[in-house]
């Protein structure tokens, strides 16, 4: 079962669409049919499957998630104890224990089975740029 580990560069908080790198995965396998497992290896981050047309949607899902769970410092969070690593640092535990740690894609034909407007994201949620690793998994 055909595995690799790819690096997605991030600049802070948003999303980073990766679907080509995820098809591509895929279509050297010259697999048929099958799974793409896609998994984050990171405990401040996490994948979505997400509209990749409009770049308002990626805006929005990023000022929602910042409303929803606001930096450390912030009045409403002062019952947070973790921030040795900075204001954002357990508000991007928050988020990514909200959203998703591994996806799931159907694989036919030699293609993921996304829908027309659907791509595959890291959402980065904290504010300094990482290297992030991404493992993409391929079962038949």
């Amino acid at each position: 079962m055909p595995q690799t580990v790819i690096s997605i560069s991030t600049r802070g908080q948003g999303l980073y669409e990766f679907t080509e790198a995820a098809q591509d995965f895929v279509r050297r396998q010259q697999a048929g049919e099958g799974l793409l497992t896609v998994f984050v290896r990171h405990t401040s981050c996490s994948l979505i499957i997400q509209e990749n047309a409009d770049p308002d949607v990626r805006r929005d899902l990023k000022t929602f998630f910042s409303r929803l769970v606001p930096p450390a410092d912030h009045p409403g969070m002062d019952w947070v104890t973790h921030t040795s690593e900075g204001p954002d640092d357990m508000p991007a535990h928050i988020k990514a224990a909200l959203t998703a740690a591994s996806l799931g894609i159907p694989v036919t034909g030699g293609r993921l089975m996304l829908g027309t407007w659907q791509g595959i994201y890291l959402f980065e949620h904290r504010d300094r740029p990482h290297i992030r690793e991404v493992v993409l998994h391929l079962s038949p």
